[in-house]
């Protein structure tokens, strides 16, 4: 396609979606975007070629209309909230336009009584958990980038972090769904109550989608009470002792909301010690807090460790920089990656990671690496216990080469069915989830 023809069919996408959105700026062409803006775009797809724009629908009905018009014309979507992970997964192809949820992002009904809270997908981590925190309550995740990340991106990638421990993931929280499917029709799965489960499985299957079988558009959340007060427990030095100290904690009575194994190098940039660590939170009234704190500061006296109790605002920071020490300084080479291997195994799997976490109960985690040979050394010995490797962020030329997901299980050709019966026409994120689905 020459230069003439390409400037022309990129000026029919932008006036076509500009007469469904008749609002300044809703429709962006990509000459129009931030250079930071375009290359957190074409980090998420592969094509020597760009998107002609991005869309920004103020409803739900405009997200429809946005679809239905994509989808009876054939273009293909890039679905996002506000990029903050757009480059996570694989690299979806021949995209036509990106659309943002990043407007949608209006608080429908915050049930304080019954501990719910509804919200649009593009409202933002942090700004909902402000809302939350007026009737002291908060939404019991810790996403990368909480203060960019929008609420549907989190759902989209199954972002939970080091909570995990004491509140399950993403899909043990989310209570009710609305998405636009392919076809641009709304649809609905569970309900904004507790104890209503209808449509359990349908929130189970969006949870990790990757935005490829239709967009999150609204979600209902169960949310917990704040707790009184909160302190952590790190222990650090041998491998040997950690893992008796792991062993002491899962048998104890001790009930952590937090509890991450942290790789020698972590540890060391964080200035907590020298060699792997054990950090652990406790959060509850201030005499279970203390006491629980004081027990496991003990056990890791006895079997030889360093040991420190943070609390207050150096807890928070601690918390704050223990992710972004694997995010931060991300260059080309730099390869960030999923990880998830038999919890009974991570003391064995951290021990062999430069720049890395592993949540204690779930055997997830989260590490970088520095070059290609480590990512296929360190897939190996996660497969080797059961586990993957995924990568999450990288160049666009290490994703080919590598390979993002990993699998080799054989469910592909169920993965492939419920993609042709959710989007038919590939028009979603093709390419984009395991298989290139």
């Amino acid at each position: 396609m020459n230069a003439m023809s390409n400037e022309k069919t990129q000026s029919v996408y932008a006036s076509t979606l500009a007469s469904i959105i008749n609002t300044e700026n809703a429709v962006l062409p990509w000459e129009k975007l931030e250079p930071s803006q375009q290359q957190h775009i074409q980090q998420a797809i592969d094509s020597q070629t760009h998107p002609s724009c991005i869309v920004y629908p103020h409803t739900q009905a405009q997200l429809a209309a946005v679809i239905a018009t994509a989808n009876r014309k054939k273009w293909c979507v890039l679905p996002c909230g506000s990029t903050s992970k757009l480059n996570w997964g694989g690299l979806s192809k021949n995209i036509d336009i990106v659309v943002s949820t990043e407007r949608i992002n209006q608080l429908i009904e915050h049930a304080v009584g019954d501990l719910t809270i509804t919200v649009e997908a593009g409202i933002k981590f942090g700004e909902l958990q402000e809302i939350l925190a007026r009737s002291r309550q908060t939404l019991a995740l810790d996403p990368a980038f909480p203060n960019s990340a929008t609420i549907g991106g989190i759902v989209a990638t199954a972002d939970t972090g080091s909570l995990r421990q004491r509140y399950g993931g993403v899909r043990d929280q989310l209570l009710g769904i609305t998405f636009v499917r392919a076809d641009g029709q709304i649809a609905k799965g569970g309900g904004r109550v507790v104890k209503n489960v209808a449509g359990y499985d349908l929130m189970k299957l969006f949870t990790g989608s990757y935005g490829t079988l239709g967009i999150i558009s609204q979600v209902t959340f169960r949310v917990y009470p704040l707790p009184e007060t909160s302190g952590t427990v790190v222990l650090t030095g041998k491998v040997e002792a950690i893992s008796q100290a792991v062993t002491i904690l899962q048998g104890s009575e001790l009930t952590p909301t937090q509890a991450d194994l942290i790789s020698n190098q972590l540890v060391f940039r964080l200035g907590l010690g020298t060699g792997v660590g054990l950090i652990t939170r406790f959060q509850s009234i201030s005499e279970s807090v203390k006491e629980q704190s004081n027990r496991l500061l003990s056990v890791g006296e006895q079997l030889g460790l360093h040991g420190a109790i943070y609390s207050g605002e150096n807890e928070v920071e601690l918390w704050q920089r223990l992710p972004e020490q694997i995010y931060s300084n991300v260059t080309s080479s730099l390869i960030i990656c999923k990880i998830g291997v038999m919890p009974t195994t991570g003391i064995e799997v951290i021990n062999q990671i430069s720049t890395g976490l592993i949540h204690l109960s779930s055997g997830l985690g989260l590490v970088s690496l520095e070059n290609e040979d480590l990512v296929l050394t360190l897939r190996n010995l996660c497969q080797s216990n059961c586990g993957f490797l995924g990568v999450l962020a990288a160049s666009v030329e290490i994703k080919k080469r590598l390979g993002v997901w990993g699998y080799t299980g054989n469910a592909l050709h169920i993965m492939r069915g419920i993609k042709e019966q959710f989007d038919g026409n590939y028009i979603l994120s093709p390419g984009r989830f395991v298989g290139g689905i």
